[in-house]
C-alpha cells in the first residue's frame, strides 16, 4: 500500500526546518525528500543532507527532462523535488514529507490531490524579521534589503493559507512540534481506517488514548477550525 504524501510550506524564517527535524526524530517510517537547489550551501549544510546542491545548467537539464515532481525559482535560485523521491517512497510503502514553497505545493496538489498539506506561519512580522536577521548574522551576512524583500514575500505566501488543509502557528516550538506530530499520527490513523474499510467493508475502530489525543490536536489545526488563532496573525501581516 502506498504511503501518505505530506506537504509542508512556510515563509522563509518561520522555523520550518527546525520543526521538520524535530518531527523526523519523533516519527518513524517517514521519509524526507531532499530537494535539489542551485543556491550555495549555508553554514554547515552538506550536499545530500539538507539539499542536493547543483548547477543551474544541470537543474535546467533535469527540468527539461521532466525529472521534477515540482520546481520553482525563489529569490533567483531554483528549487525542485525529484520524481524518484515519491516513486521510491511509494515502492516501499513509506510516508513521504516534502518541504516545499507555495509555488511547488500548488504543483504537487495538482498532480497529487490526496496529498496532506500543512502551512506553518510565523506569529507576526516582527518575530519573523528577528528570526531572519539572526539567521543572516549566523551565516555571516546581513542585508536589510534582503530582509525586507523576504518579509514582503512572506506576506504574499501567507495569503495562500486557505489552500492548505492544516495551519500551524510557530510561536511556541514545543507546541508546534506536538501539533505537527499529531497531524501525521491522525492522518495515518485515518489512512489505515480507510484501507481497512476498502479491504473488509467496514471501518476499523482506533480507540487508543494516543490516537484520540492526536486526532483532537490535529482537528484544532484544521484550517477550517483555526479561524480564531489565525486572526491576529493575519491582521499583523495586513491580511
Amino acid at each position: 500500500m502506498a504511503g501518505i504524501l505530506f506537504i509542508i510550506s512556510a515563509p522563509s524564517g518561520s522555523g520550518k526546518s527546525t520543526l521538520v527535524n524535530q518531527l523526523r526524530s519523533l516519527t518513524s517510517d517517514l521519509e524526507f525528500s531532499i530537494s535539489y537547489t542551485t543556491r550555495a550551501p549555508r553554514g554547515s549544510e552538506q550536499d545530500g543532507r539538507e539539499y542536493h546542491f547543483t548547477s543551474r545548467e544541470k537543474f535546467q537539464q533535469m527540468a527539461a527532462a521532466n525529472e521534477f515532481l515540482e520546481w520553482a525559482e525563489v529569490f533567483g535560485n531554483y528549487y525542485g523535488t525529484a520524481c524518484h523521491s515519491l516513486d521510491d517512497a511509494e515502492a516501499r510503502g513509506k510516508d513521504l514529507l516534502l518541504d516545499i514553497d507555495v509555488q511547488g505545493a500548488a504543483q504537487v496538489r495538482k498532480a497529487k490531490p490526496d496529498a496532506v498539506s500543512i502551512f506553518v506561519m510565523p506569529p507576526n512580522p516582527d518575530i519573523l524579521a528577528t528570526r531572519l536577521r539572526n539567521r543572516s548574522r549566523a551565516e555571516g551576512s546581513l542585508s536589510e534589503e534582503i530582509i525586507q524583500r523576504r518579509l514582503a514575500q512572506a506576506r504574499k505566501e501567507i495569503g495562500n493559507y486557505e489552500k492548505y488543509k492544516y495551519i500551524l502557528v510557530n510561536d511556541v516550538l514545543d507546541r508546534a512540534v506536538e501539533e505537527l506530530a499529531a497531524i501525521v499520527a491522525a492522518e495515518r490513523t485515518a489512512h489505515a481506517g480507510q484501507a481497512a474499510e476498502n479491504t473488509s467493508g467496514r471501518i476499523t475502530e482506533y480507540a487508543s488514548s494516543e490516537a484520540s489525543r492526536a486526532a483532537e490536536v490535529a482537528s484544532r489545526c484544521l484550517q477550517l477550525n483555526a479561524t480564531e488563532r489565525l486572526r491576529p496573525v493575519l491582521l499583523s501581516f495586513g491580511l
